[in-house]
């Protein structure tokens, strides 16, 4: 496990007064963004930094003195830690359904990528692709002229709070990536369902 906290979490928002899971989940697109396009799926818990260093005073030498410090003045300061070792796998409906997490960790975030087209798009793919062969499907709606690369970061929390970042390839800049708490519902909904009990 690799925690992404850095010296990038003192960078401005983009937006007035974004909260801390908003901040977080825009680090992690950002981190992972830095990687380029084609990556695989990349999964991170969440955990509260104070909570964090409350349990574990040793933890402060372990992070940069700036987050440690933005964390002792916001109590709802997040720290993201990478999964490693995630099983690649055909369908994120099946990978989600096999995740819980301990008690310690307060959230997750998942970061995927996704080839989008406009909803008439893929109905004329469907139409012309019948058979349930969705392997083709696929390879018929990424070669559509107006498909679109999509990275998806998607961030939620045990009490329900979620938020969502979409960047797009033929956009590809930190400026241009969409945020809202609910641009993937679906997504949102299958991370949140981690946490029941």
């Amino acid at each position: 496990m690799r925690a992404v906290s850095s010296d990038a979490q003192t960078s401005p928002p983009s937006v007035p007064g974004p909260s801390g899971l908003w901040r977080t989940v825009a680090e992690i697109e950002r981190h992972v963004a830095a990687d380029g396009w084609g990556a695989p799926l990349r999964l991170f818990a969440l955990v509260r930094t104070a909570d964090a260093l409350a349990r574990d005073p040793d933890l402060e030498w372990r992070l940069p003195a700036n987050v440690v410090e933005e964390a002792r003045a916001d109590p709802d300061h997040l720290t993201s830690v990478e999964q490693e070792g995630v099983p690649e796998v055909a369908d994120l409906d099946d990978l989600l359904a096999q995740l819980a997490w301990p008690r310690g960790v307060d959230g997750a975030a998942l970061v995927v990528e996704r080839i989008l087209v406009p909803p008439d798009a893929e109905a004329e793919v469907r139409a012309a692709t019948p058979g349930g062969d969705e392997a083709a499907r696929a390879r018929a709606l990424a070669a559509h002229p107006l498909a679109e690369d999509v990275r998806i970061a998607v961030g939620v929390l045990r009490d329900g709070r979620h938020e969502c970042a979409v960047r797009s390839r033929s956009k590809d800049s930190d400026g241009e990536v969409r945020t809202g708490a609910d641009l993937v519902p679906g997504l949102v909904s299958a991370l949140q369902a981690t946490f029941s009990d």
